[in-house]
This record gives C-alpha cells, structure tokens and sequence, in this order.
C-alpha cells in the first residue's frame, strides 16, 4: 500500500509542478465552478482556483507525502496497523489538498477541520497518556480558529457569496470585510501556532515522526501562512502591524526556547515555530510573495530534518535525549551528512535552497521603514537559529558518544535513506530554481557595506554561540544562566505550555470540586433524592396502601364507591 501511494503523489507532484510552470508562464488563472443550491439569495458554490501558486504548493506537498510515504514502510514496521496508518496520511494529505485549491470558506473549511481532525487522530496514534493530553492540546487549541472560521463564515453571508477571492480588492476599507480579515487572522494565529496558542506544536511531537515531517513541513502548520497569503490584499495596516509584532515574538521566543531543549524532536518543531514566524512576520512587511517563497523552500529542508531525526531514533531504540546522543558520524554517516546539510540550509548558509528566501527577506526587511525592534530581533532570532542548530549538531553528530556501551548502532534501513535522498537534491538546489521561477527578474539589492553582511555577522555569532554553549552544562556558574527558574521559564516557551492547559483548566476544575462537595455531596444530597424520599414517606405515610391486605381493598373500594355517588 506504501508503494502504491507513493508513487502516486510522485507522478502527481510532477504533474502539478509542469501545469505550475505552465500557469506562471503564460500569466493563467482557471476558475472550475460547480453550482450548489441558492438559499435566501446566497449562492453555495463550489470553486476550484487554479493558479500558478496553488499548483506549486500541491506539487512541493505531494512530493514531500510521497517521499514519507515511502519512507514510513520501513519506519512503521512493525506496526500492526500500518495500512491505517498510511490511510489518515492519505487523508491529512487530501484535506490539504482541499484547502489549497478552495478560494471559497466553506470548502476551505471542509479541509480546514479536516486537518484538524485526522491530526488529532495522528497524535494519539500510539494511544498513552502523553500521547492524550498532546492530543487535546492540539485539537483545542486549534478549535479556537475554527470558531473564529465559522464566525466569518457567517459574516460574509452579508455579500451573498462565500467566494472571498472576489471581494478581495474592491471590499478594502469596508468595516464587514475588516471584521472578517481579523478572524481570518485569529485563524491563521492557532493553525500556524502563533503566540499565545504556541505550546500545542511541541506537543505534537507525541505522534510518529513520518507524521511530524509531514505536518511541520508543508500540512498542517503552513495552512495559516497560505490563508494569510490568500488574503492579504485586504489586510489593514493595523492587522498588519497586529501581525507582525506576535509573529516577530513568536520567533524570537522559540529560538531561545530551543537553545534550552533536549527532545530532539522538540528542538525541530521550535525551530519550525521560529521559521512561521518569519515567514508570517515578512508577509506582515507587505512581501506575500516573499513568504510564499520561504514557504516552500522551508518544507523541502524541514521535511528531511525531521526524516533525519526519525532515523536516528529509530536506530537508537527510540532514545530522542540529544544528551545519550553524540559521535553519530561513525555508525550513521549518510543520514548525519543528510541532517548537517538540512541544517546549513535552515541557518541560510549561502547557495543552499534556505539561503535565497531568508537572505532575500532580511534584505527586504532591512530596506523596509522600521524601527529598531523589528530590526534587532530579526537579526537576534536568525543568531538564534544558527545557535540551536549548531547545538544540535554537536550535541548528536560530533560529540562524545554517550549512547549505551552495548548497542548495535548501523545504517542499514535502506528504504528509509531511498526516501531521504528523494528530498536531498531538492534540500540542494531547488531554492535557486523557486528563485528563478517566481522572480522573472533577478532581484538586485544594493545596501551600505555593514547592512549587507549583517546576516552573514548574525550568523558567524550563533555559530559561535551555539558551539560554545553546548560545551557548558547547567551546574556551570556562567552569567545569569545559572538561575534554574530563568532557565526552565527560557526552556518551557515563556511558561506557555503551563498557561495552555492549568491556566485555562485549574480555576474551573477547582470550582468543580467546590461544587461537587457543597451541593452534590453536601446540601442536595441531603435534601434531595435519598433523603427527600424518606422526609415525604414520613410526611404523607401513604406506603399502608400498598400492603397486600383484603381490608386496605375493601376499604378503598368503599372510598371508591362513596367517591361515585357524590358526583351522580
């Protein structure tokens, strides 16, 4: 069933991607109408939007569900129910589908929850107590941008149309659309885990790692950024100022959060975290274009990333502490060649696929009028960025080996390496070409000489940083890090998680309790049912009735005749 899938996607992402070409080329937009029903002069329309951008996505997320597919033969081996498994990604990958090609909320909304649902089946796939509460985390954090869906839903029944793709330009300034814009926005904020809603993405580590490649890569968290891309002609100043300052937090707050995790899993979906934030907060600089971009060539190294950290769990008997890691270089070279490459790529080193997009947006940015916040946590959180990951490198690929002394560490899982070296070439050198397709003309950007090689300084500085940070542990008294309760409030995303679930919960569970032991257990269950029952027998004393005595029948008998003759 694997194979059948996979190769299936393949032939279509190639499909898509020649039709994409195809589209941009010749400036094409198709517009597929499938008439519904008309109600109270609201037409349910079903819209298929074929453009140059929606064919390209589809093509980079069929290609990257082909190569997990694939890979997951190998990795779900011994699973009992791996052709379940393989059908809710199938069905994570169509909801996906669903939602790129819909410019109309309603079928947007049918893969919208569709995400959400087979996600949450997807996280509680190995069904432990960890495995639950990430589950709801999960699915409740993301039903608040669903409510906020179903409420714009409802608004936009004021145009007559659920089609937002046609009111985009000429609907600007009208206080509806505004509305609607911002729901639009709270959506996008719990999809793509923005501040506050950020702790549900780590949690949602708890699922298999073919699953997390698939959802931080190009499903679930970027279904946010692409609405917001979709929309973003008729986003206001302020939703966009709004955008920018939580998306810019949100960046800076998982880079210094990964710089103190040890999950190995955990480290990549903050890292993911940092990248939405990026390419949310450029998208708030006015540049859809730009993220869309980042967008793409984010999910081709992250997908690989995660493939990466999949392997090397898999290897080492699901240990994921980067701390028993260290000297992989020796048993898994291929994969920890594969995994330093993805890295390089997700700092922006120069002429791997992340280095066009993130340098293009720095420079963007730092062309942009700002002011110095903008500017500095920019350029701190891509030093972050360089930090963690040279951290995890060094932690797992080039330090010490502190694995167990008997282990029988190799790289001999074949299928899951054909899968990897699928996206390789992509990781490789297919930045340059999303750079030559989506910008006709090369982008010149002339700078002062200190602007234009701020970023290539930031980077050398979290290289630095990252190494020397992962020599010292926690028992060193180095600077204010010694602290343990600033160091677990750096670690656990600003007590996030805490605020998510106790924050939420605790005060209502309480009031529960105080419920439950004054009125259920207290005075209700004394002046209700049990008690109640016996106060009124004692009152009303009518249980004589029902004693199996000729006398009680005689007697009522006589009362029922009695009863007769005064109504004749």
């Amino acid at each position: 069933m694997c194979y059948i899938f996979s190769f299936m996607f393949l032939i279509l992402s190639l499909i898509m991607f020649i039709l994409s070409f195809s589209f941009l080329m010749n400036d094409m937009v198709n517009l597929i109408e499938i008439w519904g029903l008309t109600l109270n002069s609201t037409n349910f329309v079903y819209i298929v939007l074929l453009d140059w951008m929606s064919l390209l996505f589809m093509s980079v997320v069929m290609f990257i569900s082909s190569m997990v597919i694939f890979y997951s033969e190998e990795y779900m081996v011994g699973d009992l129910t791996k052709n379940r498994f393989i059908l809710m990604v199938v069905m994570f990958v169509f909801s996906m589908m669903f939602m790129i090609l819909s410019p109309n909320l309603i079928s947007i909304l049918l893969g919208w929850d569709g995400l959400g649902l087979v996600s949450y089946c997807l996280v509680i796939y190995y069904q432990n107590v960890k495995s639950y509460n990430a589950g709801m985390l999960t699915a409740l954090s993301n039903r608040v941008g669903d409510v906020a869906f179903l409420m714009a839903i409802s608004w936009m029944m004021n145009f007559g149309s659920w089609s937002f793709i046609y009111y985009l330009d000429f609907l600007y300034n009208n206080e509806i659309m505004m509305l609607i814009s911002s729901l639009m926005i709270l959506a996008a904020m719990t999809k793509s885990a923005q501040m506050p809603f950020s702790s549900w993405l780590p949690a949602a580590m708890a699922a298999p790692t073919p699953v997390s490649s698939l959802v931080h890569s190009s499903t679930l968290v970027t279904a946010g950024v692409y609405l917001l891309i979709r929309f973003s002609n008729c986003l206001s100043s302020i939703h966009l100022h709004f955008l920018l300052f939580i998306s810019s937090l949100t960046m800076f707050m998982s880079g210094l959060g990964a710089n103190f995790e040890f999950d190995l899993k955990k480290i990549i979906a903050l890292s993911t975290l940092s990248q939405l934030g990026l390419m949310l907060s450029i998208l708030a600089l006015g540049e859809s274009k730009l993220a869309f971009f980042h967008l793409l060539t984010h999910a081709l190294f992250k997908a690989l990333l995660f493939m990466c950290a999949g392997n090397i769990i898999h290897s080492l008997g699901n240990f994921q502490d980067i701390r028993f890691m260290g000297g992989l270089i020796n048993q898994l070279p291929l994969t920890c060649i594969y995994m330093n490459i993805c890295n390089w790529a997700l700092c922006g080193i120069p002429f791997l696929s992340g280095f066009y997009s993130k340098d293009l947006i720095l420079e963007v940015m730092s062309m942009s009028v700002l002011n110095i916040y903008i500017y500095l946590i920019f350029y701190i959180s891509i030093g972050l960025t360089v930090s963690y990951s040279f951290r995890l490198s060094y932690y797992s690929l080039i330090g010490s080996f502190n694995f167990l002394s008997m282990n029988m560490i190799k790289e001999s899982s074949l299928t899951m390496l054909k899968g990897m070296s699928g996206l390789i070439f992509l990781v490789i050198f297919m930045g340059s070409c999303f750079n030559w397709m989506l910008y006709s003309t090369p982008i010149f950007i002339i700078l002062p000489f200190y602007m234009k090689f701020m970023t290539l300084l930031m980077v050398l500085i979290g290289m630095i940083w990252g190494l020397e940070f992962s020599k010292f542990s926690l028992t060193y008294k180095i600077l204010f890090f010694y602290n343990l309760t600033f160091l677990s409030f750096l670690g656990l995303m600003w007590n996030m998680p805490m605020i998510s679930t106790l924050g939420m919960n605790l005060n209502f569970l309480k009031m529960g309790k105080t419920y439950m032991k004054i009125f259920d257990q207290g005075w209700i269950e004394y002046y209700g049912s049990k008690s109640l029952f016996s106060v009124l027998k004692k009152m009303l004393n009518i249980q004589i009735i029902s004693m199996n005595h000729l006398k009680i029948f005689m007697m009522l008998l006589f009362i029922w005749f009695m009863f007769l003759l005064l109504l004749i």
